[in-house]
């Protein structure tokens, strides 16, 4: 990194309309959809901003989930979300600035857990490919969630886990995962 980045916790709401339309932007541009459904869904959220003179470079955020080893208690998951960097500031580290700022900021949790678009990333920080297959919980039962990529991050408080077990998650509109 050859300036300075400036990370900054903020939970969503105390994000300023501002810095919301920034990650709005930024989100939609780095995943070529309009992200503003995504965001609203995240109700409960706490973004981490990463800035490089007063620009904002890169994002992730992490909202609360309920993640499931087989017939296990419930886990409370850091569950990670928008990760994104501007496209002319790829490749610099930021990204990887931001997850590693993330994971300072939450070990109260017992697990943290994403969908990865590139499991490249995450794999060196730590991340380990969830090897078993993949449930969302409904009032009707757990529903098999084909096609889906989930990785975890051990914490201070995880309980045992058998990365070849289901593993299941609450339903949610929109993307399960």
């Amino acid at each position: 990194m050859n300036q300075q980045l400036v990370l900054k916790v903020v939970k969503g709401k105390d994000l300023s309309e501002h810095a919301r339309s920034e990650v709005l932007d930024l989100c939609s541009r780095a995943f070529d959809v309009d992200y503003e459904p995504f965001l609203r869904m995240f109700t409960d959220a706490t973004h981490i901003l990463a800035r490089q003179r007063d620009v904002l470079v890169s994002h992730a955020l992490w909202v609360t989930r309920w993640l499931q080893c087989g017939d296990s208690p419930l886990i409370r998951t850091a569950y990670v979300e928008a990760v994104a960097t501007e496209e002319a500031y790829r490749g610099q580290g930021f990204a990887t600035a931001v997850m590693q700022r993330l994971t300072s900021e939450i070990g109260d949790f017992e697990l943290a857990a994403l969908s990865p678009a590139w499991p490249g990333l995450y794999a060196p920080l730590g991340w380990e490919l969830w090897r078993g297959p993949l449930f969302t919980r409904t009032a009707d039962g757990s529903l098999p969630t084909p096609g889906e990529e989930v990785m975890i991050l051990r914490l201070p408080n995880t309980p045992a886990l058998d990365l070849d077990a289901p593993l299941s998650v609450e339903w949610r509109e929109g993307e399960v995962w």
